[in-house]
């Protein structure tokens, strides 16, 4: 890249997107002046692979184990707004098992999210150990999943109308020893971060963010509630069952990255309260509502017609999408995933298009670093919370 004239003494850096410590293929273009950051341009797209586009052409069930890609760290959650979508714009009832059995998923998938968060983050400001620790949790999680849906990360569990299929025998007993188990391990990483004076150093002051500022940038999940705004969309657009449960929006007001990660330690404890109650609460009854189950009337095929070719002899159950348009959103772990749904009349949607949560608070982190130091940047980065795979989709 050539240095404008203008600039003569400040350095330009490429970071990225092959640096070790930077979340996924991020691409940093800074200006130094010493130790100094003057300015920062962030580059995308490395990881673009046409989601949005990918979803005109297939029906959801179809493309159901393509969302699990954008955040691949939070599964349940991208699932979890797939199926939102269609079941608000078809009015489908979703039965009461269902739901809690969804709860329960997507709460684990939050615990899983901000653990892999926390170990990078502790590893990017020189804290080690915390990184080995929490995989030994993960696992866990992963454990339960495994047993539930049969898959570790891409679970492709959540169906229009309810669940792929119900919990196995013993399994709510396990996740109730998991919830016990872990809680130990929360109070185990709060002594080892939360008072260490180093940590401290590296994160008290770092990224301020205020609220008006965070408010006028669309933040949104802990990014947006570390900075006093007490906006949690389990609590504001009341989806699936989370109005049964007993629980408190964990915030902080000082804005700055300590706050995010007292934020994300707090979620971490409500959820495992918020899976206890659902787990001895869940009721018997249906996983998953029948009726949905409408499948495309029998064609006379021709050998070389579409569906004869690439969606094979038995048609899968098409949804047929209503002429509407719908936007619907869930409280992600790193904040507010949304959807803009257009159906026409047909199983593909006319329009999908994904608002993920990384994307637009990953916007404010020039504003964030400029006047910052070098070594601040990891800070920063880590305390945003990115996934490339949702920011570039």
């Amino acid at each position: 890249m050539n240095v404008p004239a203008t600039r003569k003494d400040f350095m330009i850096v490429n970071m990225g997107p092959h640096h070790p410590s930077m979340h996924g293929v991020l691409r940093l273009i800074l200006s130094l002046d010493g130790e100094d950051v003057i300015d920062c341009e962030p580059i995308l797209g490395y990881l673009h692979r046409g989601m949005e586009k990918i979803a005109e052409n297939r029906t959801i069930i179809q493309y159901l184990p393509y969302v699990t890609r954008w955040d691949y760290l939070a599964t349940m959650f991208t699932e979890a707004i797939t199926i939102n979508g269609p079941e608000q714009l078809g009015n489908i009832q979703v039965p009461k098992r269902a739901s809690y059995i969804r709860v329960i998923m997507l709460e684990l998938s939050r615990i899983a999210s901000h653990l892999l968060w926390l170990g990078p983050f502790m590893a990017d400001i020189g804290g080690q150990t915390p990184f080995f620790y929490i995989f030994r949790e993960r696992e866990l999680i992963y454990d339960l999943f495994e047993a539930a849906t049969g898959m570790r990360m891409m679970h492709n569990y959540f169906r229009i109308g309810g669940v792929a299929a119900d919990l196995p025998h013993g399994w709510l007993d396990k996740c109730l020893d998991f919830c016990d188990y872990f809680l130990t391990g929360v109070a185990e990483y709060q002594k080892l971060i939360t008072r260490n004076p180093i940590f401290l150093e590296r994160v008290e002051g770092i990224g301020i963010v205020s609220a008006e500022e965070a408010i006028n940038w669309g933040l949104s999940g802990p990014m947006l509630r570390a900075s006093g705004v007490r906006w949690d969309l389990r609590k504001v657009d009341h989806y699936e069952c989370y109005d049964e449960f007993d629980w408190g929006v964990q915030w902080q007001k000082e804005g700055d990255s300590l706050a995010r990660y007292l934020v994300r330690i707090g979620e971490m404890t409500e959820s495992v309260k918020i899976i206890q109650q659902a787990l001895e609460g869940i009721p018997g009854g249906p996983y998953e509502n029948l009726e949905t189950r409408s499948f495309d009337r029998e064609r006379n095929r021709e050998w070389n017609d579409f569906e004869y070719r690439f969606i094979s002899k038995k048609t899968s159950p098409a949804f047929e999408l209503p002429k509407q348009e719908l936007y619907v959103r869930v409280e992600a772990p790193k904040g507010e995933l949304g959807i803009f749904l257009i159906g026409d009349q047909s199983s593909f949607p006319w329009r999908w298009k994904i608002r993920p949560p990384g994307f637009i608070n990953l916007q404010i982190l020039p504003q964030l670093i400029k006047r910052m130091k070098l070594a601040d940047i990891m800070t920063i980065l880590g305390s945003i919370d990115i996934i490339m795979g949702e920011v570039d989709r």
